[in-house]
């Protein structure tokens, strides 16, 4: 047997194994790769893909070729490190609103969300050391109102940040120990959730919708009567609407959401 292991990073890195009958180099060799972090799905088209280059030189030495073709494939497709969290993804989408792009080349992903004529788009560059350190997020389009917009980044980088930073108060009498996680999926999972709750929800003080069909009507003005407030509690009124519902008596009483019953303490969360 030869066993022979190239690695570009700590988590881009494949083994490759070659095992060799009687009539070798005229037949081809048994070929097996493997990687403690590459998933495996993406390793068994590898080694289909590894096996028909070795049948492109069957009487001659394969295991160079092989080789070859293996080192190719980690120098141009950095994502390699994160295809199954890619390949989860993929699986939540809606194929009328929702897409992602992949860039080999710029080691990014590319995720268009939505729902109706909403949407967010934003590149997400995969580091060299990821998943040690966490997605660079960077927003490209968005018609959502401001107070989504900034809801979105803030909240995607949050969660990005505790995949590779333990909580500034970790108690090690009680706590688990923080152990590192993969940045990617849990941010595209987020922005899934938040794309499609919010356009069709109706504001429980008027009750229409606190959304209008058009983006191009959306009040973008914050102190505007029909913008749309986010609570603390993730619910939505139109501004105007919960400005009303707040200084309206009884003032004994605390202010709770229609919708959940947590209190909000301001009209602006």
């Amino acid at each position: 047997m030869v066993r022979v292991n190239i690695q570009r990073t700590k988590y881009k890195q494949i083994t490759s194994c070659f095992q060799f009958d009687a009539s070798y180099p005229k037949s081809r060799a048994l070929i097996e790769l493997k990687s403690r972090h590459v998933s495996d799905r993406l390793l068994q088209g590898l080694t289909k893909l590894a096996e028909g280059e070795a049948e492109k030189v069957l009487g001659k030495p394969q295991v160079l070729p092989v080789l070859r073709f293996v080192q190719t494939f980690l120098d141009d497709n950095p994502l390699c490190c994160c295809s199954e969290e890619i390949a989860n993804v993929r699986k939540k989408l809606k194929p009328q609103t929702d897409s992602i792009k992949l860039r080999q080349k710029n080691s990014s992903v590319l995720v268009k969300v939505g729902d109706a004529n909403y949407y967010i788009k934003y590149n997400l560059t995969i580091p060299q050391d990821y998943p040690d350190t966490c997605i660079r997020i960077e927003e490209r389009a968005c018609n959502y109102p401001p107070v989504f917009r900034r809801w979105f980044r803030a909240q995607s980088e949050e969660i990005a940040r505790r995949c590779v930073q333990p909580p500034a108060k970790l108690n090690p009498q009680k706590d688990p120990p923080f152990v590192l996680a993969p940045s990617l999926e849990p941010v595209v999972n987020f922005l899934l959730d938040e794309a499609h709750r919010y356009v069709k929800m109706v504001c429980k003080v008027c009750g229409e919708r606190a959304f209008p069909d058009d983006p191009q009507e959306v009040e973008m003005e914050e102190s505007g009567a029909r913008h749309v407030e986010r609570v603390y509690c993730g619910h939505i009124y139109h501004n105007a609407c919960l400005d009303r519902y707040i200084k309206s008596p009884p003032f004994q009483s605390l202010k709770s959401c229609h919708s959940c019953g947590l209190r909000i303490y301001h009209e602006k969360w």
